[in-house]
């Protein structure tokens, strides 16, 4: 197994920064009491029960609980792996410095509304197709 490459993560990597802590509301609970309450409100348990079992005020829970980390239900942005030849096509597309996923929506709204045209066109063709009188054969 290869040694570790690069510069090792800081010591207090991963950490909330000193201004977000600051910014924050000061919380009766000492940091274990609050993640034992976040612990047991992922468990499913309500704020209120959560502070009997800790023997707190409901309002000190609430406080911790807000605080939480939650998964955004909808994300915004993703990740597209595309060849490079796709990547190029999209780099040759942008418009100035547009960022490339406002280049990847026009794009697909681009094609979306062709392909919605030509779905007209081809649904008018057959339309017109069936209006079309049938022509007899007829011997001379």
């Amino acid at each position: 197994m290869s040694a570790f490459r690069g510069k090792a993560p800081g010591a207090g990597s991963g950490e909330m920064s000193r201004r977000t802590q600051a910014l924050r509301p000061s919380i009766a609970l000492d940091p274990a009491e609050a993640a034992k309450a976040r612990k047991m409100r992922r468990a499913g348990a309500e704020p209120g029960d959560i502070a009997s079992a800790l023997k707190v005020p409901v309002e000190e829970v609430e406080k911790a609980l807000v605080q939480m980390r939650s998964p955004r239900p909808e994300t915004t942005r993703g990740t597209l792996n595309v060849t490079l030849a796709a990547h190029r096509m999209i780099m040759q597309e942008r418009v100035g410095d547009e960022p490339i996923w406002q280049t990847v929506d026009r794009l697909l709204d681009e094609l979306l509304r062709r392909r919605a045209a030509a779905s007209e066109k081809r649904a008018r063709a057959a339309k017109a197709a069936v209006e079309l009188p049938l022509l007899t054969l007829t011997k001379s």
